[in-house]
């Protein structure tokens, strides 16, 4: 299948290697430029000189960026991929708010398809293939892009309609964002008491409140300058914002959610905004009452 992939970031880049390696036809475009070129050169992809041209090359435009703002400028700029007269399918991977899926959904051009289905794992899970991917719509509609979704992922659940994937990623991310915060509060809790760092993340990884997460980031959680940036805190606080705007559009509570979001934005001003968002264990050490 010929596709076109715009964001060539942390996730971006490694889920456009995958879908190379399964044989698709793949043509890549990135906001500086020299991303695009290397990874051409690297895989024997082609890199095209703007989203445009990315959607004029390819039947499916799959795009991985980092906010509504990044996603408006790729999609409706003068040379933006709905310019472009070949794609039919517009594939909005990244986390971002339903309205905007909305938007999309409604001024792409006729006769192709917007679907958003955002991904869950970290960039480990995308280099190895195993994301999960949340997309929003029905089998029917789905059909044409399993293939496409089997080169980037473990499991594709399909939610029925457009701007559901958007609502079940931010779903995830808020409760990833919480056990992110509260795990800071129970180390720090443990360590005030003489625990090592160490021993205190043996226990809670081998207890009833483990999750997935913890593991695998267990190295940055215990030493996090030392290690790759995965997911800044900056990208945790955009998160969390249009979590709690969305649930404030639906009328539901989220009081939890909303202490994560006020301590996203603490750490953020305090100058953890670039750092990974394990580092929110050393912001709450430095936190006292």
């Amino acid at each position: 299948m010929r596709i076109g992939f715009a964001g060539l970031g942390r996730m971006g880049a490694a889920m456009a290697r995958n879908l190379v390696r399964a044989g698709h036809d793949v043509t890549v475009w990135n906001r500086s430029a020299g991303k695009a070129t290397g990874f051409a050169t690297e895989t024997g992809a082609r890199a095209a000189e703007t989203p445009r041209e990315l959607a004029d090359d390819a039947d499916v435009v799959i795009t991985m960026l980092a906010d509504d703002a990044a996603s408006e400028t790729v999609h409706f700029g003068e040379d933006g991929l709905f310019a472009g007269k070949r794609a039919r399918w517009f594939v909005e991977m990244g986390t971002m708010s339903p309205d905007h899926i909305a938007r999309l959904a409604l001024t792409a051009p006729e006769s192709a398809t917007v679907i958003d289905a955002p991904v869950s794992g970290a960039t480990k899970a995308a280099e190895d293939a195993a994301l999960l991917i949340m997309a929003g719509c029905d089998a029917e509609t789905g059909a044409t892009l399993l293939p496409v979704f089997d080169a980037l992922g473990k499991r594709t659940i399909l939610l029925g309609e457009s701007g559901r994937g958007a609502v079940m990623k931010l779903s995830v991310n808020s409760l990833i964002h919480g056990i992110n915060q509260t795990l800071a509060e129970a180390m720090t809790l443990a360590e005030a008491a003489g625990i090592a760092p160490e021993a205190a993340f043996d226990v809670i990884e081998a207890s009833a409140a483990a999750a997935p997460m913890l593991k695998y980031r267990r190295p940055l959680y215990l030493n996090e300058t030392a290690h790759d940036v995965t997911f800044t805190v900056a990208l945790a606080r955009k998160d969390m914002e249009v979590t709690a705007a969305l649930a404030d559009q639906f009328g539901t509570a989220m009081p939890q959610g909303l202490v994560t979001l006020e301590k996203l934005n603490e750490a953020e001003r305090a100058g953890y905004g670039a750092r990974d968002m394990a580092s929110i264990l050393n912001f709450m050490r430095k936190e006292k009452t």
